[in-house]
């Protein structure tokens, strides 16, 4: 049989990075392409306890069905520590358990989204998203970077020549695939052009605990006082282990309703098991503490890999020290061709991900690629570098 899609999937392509990752499943290559947090930040020991008793104390609770706005002690325990720790008040927002905040992301859209509607998005963004607006046929826009975050002046610009916007996705606090911080005047700034011409703002905050240096900076969210022009998206994927694929949703009770209706037509409620074991983590243990563990083995990590980028291609390649998050975003000279760079690193045993695959059009010029340190080993970092390295010699 001839299977004939929907015009929707005509949009949808395979994930640039996870095409990568199969060239790259030959274990003698080094991969910096992937966005999984190391590995050995995995409480496993907690997770094994808290599971094993609590499949003990009550296994109908985490085997049954529940209740599609998420586990209510899980809930409690989000709603205390993002109000303690991001400043969000809930007095006039609603929090949502979603499968990851991937559908955090997907269920906004289907919400606020028709075919045509326009999305901002940040230049470059996280490729996920863009898929996610891909397939409900939204005209994307992206928005140029600075140093400090988007620019505001071409922000409001792409708001009023846009055709219905509808959001601003951005990822404030070490971005993907940039691993840039939004200042706290860009971050009030976005807010208020937003706020005054009626688009709402999407704020993806995944990777917020794993600071590594410099000061925190508030959420956008935090600073929305009227609690309805900023919804906000985060996970226990870096905190804790992303195969638990438990993500959050805050948002104004209003749009809140039409979340959760959007949700049970999607997957009725996220997995019971894995909502508990956050939940009990939340209680048992102080995520502070855990926090702290994170965040020293990411500031060693980051540390090989700007070492690795400053001794092997000093010089030759520009970049940001990053400040938190797992990616750095390297620039190299405008004379090498990306895509070619791209294939004979993954040739020569590294892979990393070509800068335009975070673009929304994927056919623009782009001189950067993006690189992970938190999965490698430091030896492969080290190593991995100086593929790179011998890479960019050749080429220049």
């Amino acid at each position: 049989m001839d299977y004939r899609f929907s015009q929707k999937m005509s949009t949808m392509k395979p994930s640039v990075i996870r095409e990568i990752l199969k060239l790259s499943s030959d274990p003698s290559v080094i991969s910096f392409s992937a966005g999984n947090p190391a590995s050995e930040t995995f409480p496993t020991e907690k997770i094994a306890a808290i599971t094993a008793d609590a499949l003990a104390v009550d296994p109908v609770k985490c085997l049954q069905y529940s209740v599609s706005e998420g586990y209510p002690p899980l809930r409690e325990e989000l709603v205390r520590w993002l109000g303690q720790d991001y400043g969000i008040d809930f007095s006039h927002n609603s929090l949502l358990v979603t499968s990851g905040a991937q559908q955090g992301i997907d269920l906004v859209t289907k919400c606020l989204v028709d075919e045509g509607d326009t999305i901002l998005v940040e230049k470059p963004t996280f490729l996920g998203a863009l898929n996610t607006f891909r397939s409900y046929n939204a005209n994307l826009v992206g928005v140029e970077m600075e140093d400090d975050g988007v620019d505001l002046a071409s922000l409001e610009q792409a708001i009023r020549s846009s055709h219905n916007p509808r959001f601003f996705y951005v990822i404030p606090t070490f971005q993907n695939p940039s691993g840039i911080v939004t200042s706290l005047a860009k971050r009030q700034g976005i807010l208020e052009i937003c706020r005054r011409y009626g688009v709402l703002v999407l704020e993806d905050n995944p990777y917020g605990d794993l600071r590594i240096s410099g000061q925190p900076v508030p959420t956008i969210k935090s600073l929305d006082e009227t609690g309805r022009d900023v919804i906000y998206l985060g996970s226990f994927s870096k905190l804790l282990a992303p195969a638990l694929r438990v993500g959050y949703t805050v948002a104004d009770d209003a749009l809140m309703a039409k979340l959760v209706v959007a949700k049970q037509t999607t997957d009725v409620h996220s997995n019971s098991l894995a909502q508990i074991i956050c939940a009990e983590f939340l209680t048992r243990w102080d995520v502070h503490d855990h926090i702290a563990l994170l965040q020293e083995v990411y500031r060693k990590k980051a540390g090989v890999m700007c070492s690795a980028l400053d001794t092997y291609l000093g010089g030759k390649v520009t970049y940001q020290k990053p400040q938190g998050g797992l990616f750095i975003w390297c620039t190299l000279p405008a004379q090498i061709d990306m895509p070619t760079f791209c294939k004979e690193a993954v040739k020569a045993g590294v892979a990393v991900v070509p800068g335009n695959a975070f673009y929304v059009n994927e056919e623009e010029t782009c001189h950067s690629f993006r690189v992970n340190y938190s999965t490698p080993t430091d030896q492969q970092i080290v190593d991995g570098v100086q593929i790179l390295a011998k890479i960019v010699e050749n080429s220049l």
